[in-house]
Parts: structure tokens; sequence; C-alpha cells
């Protein structure tokens, strides 16, 4: 596989706002990320994340400031070059995994059939699944249900994929395969934004960005923030804790 190049970053934000009613989820979030790296997007619970992201594939759209993906401002003409997992699955539990990822291979405008068999095959064994095809997803176990999910996001060979803690609830083994499969996907050129609140995820993506309330607090490669901290042997929870600590003292 050719590995994709362009000028334009694959996420560009200029500060970007959203509410719920009094709550405000983004503000004035800038953002630029570029092409074919893993990019961590790592808070707590309640920091922005979701959010975030259903602004970046177009679920939502900002009240304020500007959102662009490959260059163009999200919407159904964009949604054939993203692919999304979100944090609860979408699967239909009643078909099959390969009619569930048949189904959004057709979502995602794969017409031709022989093409779309294809793909279905390759994304199925990716997430070594090939065995359990005709399988229901009833029947399928929780991180089985997470793998079918990875599989209806990459059908489509997207260059921009957007996953929604996509590690949740799995046992450390199947964490390991799951990163093993991002890994691959960026040195083919995917672009990964990979939202997180555990410090495991965070670790294995080349760029980070610390989120807190809608905002970003520290970006950086992860040797980068462990630095910043000015602490020897620091990790990755040393230093959110040291840019909270700092963010804290700027607006006190």
């Amino acid at each position: 596989m050719v590995k994709r190049q362009a000028a334009t970053a694959a996420v560009e934000v200029d500060k970007a706002s959203f509410h719920y009613k009094n709550i405000k989820a983004i503000d004035e979030l800038t953002l630029q990320v570029p092409r074919g790296i893993s990019f961590g997007l790592l808070g707590p619970n309640g920091a922005g994340k979701t959010t975030l992201i259903r602004l970046l594939v177009g679920l939502l759209k900002p009240k304020s400031g500007t959102i662009r993906i490959l260059g163009q401002t999200p919407s159904r003409q964009t949604a054939h070059l993203i692919g999304y997992m979100p944090q609860l699955h979408s699967l239909y539990t009643e078909l099959s995994v390969i009619q569930n990822v048949n189904f959004f291979a057709r979502v995602y405008q794969l017409s031709d059939k022989r093409q779309r068999a294809k793909r279905v095959e390759e994304a199925i064994r990716l997430v070594d699944l090939w065995q359990r095809r005709k399988d229901s997803v009833l029947k399928l176990s929780g991180g089985m249900r997470q793998r079918v999910s990875l599989a209806c996001a990459i059908v489509h060979n997207p260059p921009l994929l957007f996953l929604d803690e996509p590690t949740v609830g799995l046992d450390p083994e199947l964490r390991v395969t799951f990163w093993e499969h991002f890994t691959d996907l960026t040195k083919q050129g995917t672009t990964l934004i990979v939202s997180s609140h555990t410090i495991d995820d965070a670790a294995h993506c080349d760029h980070l960005a610390f989120m807190r309330d809608g905002k970003l607090i520290a970006r950086g490669t992860p040797a980068e923030l462990r630095k910043a901290t000015g602490k020897s042997g620091a990790n990755l929870e040393d230093a959110f804790l040291y840019f909270i600590h700092r963010e804290d003292k700027s607006v006190s």
C-alpha cells in the first residue's frame, strides 16, 4: 500500500466552541494534527474528548470557530473519508459479523461488489474474526464486539480514523492486539485520532494533547510531556498532573 502524502493537516480546529445548554463542552479550542500519525486526546471523563470527536466527524456543529478535516468542512460529503469507532458500539446484534461489516461498507459507499467483498474480508481478518464471521454479534464477547466495531470503521480504508475510547473494557492482551493494528494503520499513512482516559493508550500515541474542561492544557510527544515536568523518571500520569497544577495556578 502506498503511503499517503498531502500538504494540508488531517485536522484543523480554530477557536471552536460548543456547549450543551449552560455546559461549555469545548471552549475556544485550537488544534492542528498532521497526517499519518496517531494523535491521542487524553483527559478525565467530562473533559470534552467525545464532544470534540463528534464535532470532527460532523455529528455536531461548533457554535463558533471553524473545523476542517483533510482540508474540508465535516459533512455528508466527507463521510467516506473517515472511519469512526464510537465509545458505545453501533452494531446490529442480530446480524452476523460479516453482515455488519458489509453493511458499513455499503454505508461508506463501497458500491463495487467484488471490491466490497475483498475489503470486508480483509477487515475481518485484520481483527482476527474470520472464523467467527457467520456468528451473530449477540453471541460474541464484549472484546470481540469491539473488534467488529473496528472492522466496521476501517472496512473502506479511510485516510482518517476516529477512535473514541477504543480499548475500554478490553483485557491487556487484547489491548496490545488493538495497538498493533493501529500502528500498522499509521505505517500505511492513516491518521488516527484516539480519545482515552487511560495512560496505557496515551503511551502508544505519537503525539498527545491533554484535555480538561473543554480546553487543551498541553500537547507534544509523550517524551516531551514527561520531560516538561522536570522530574527524573516521570510518567505520563505525572505529566498530566503537572499540567493540571500549572493550569490551576495560571487561573488563580
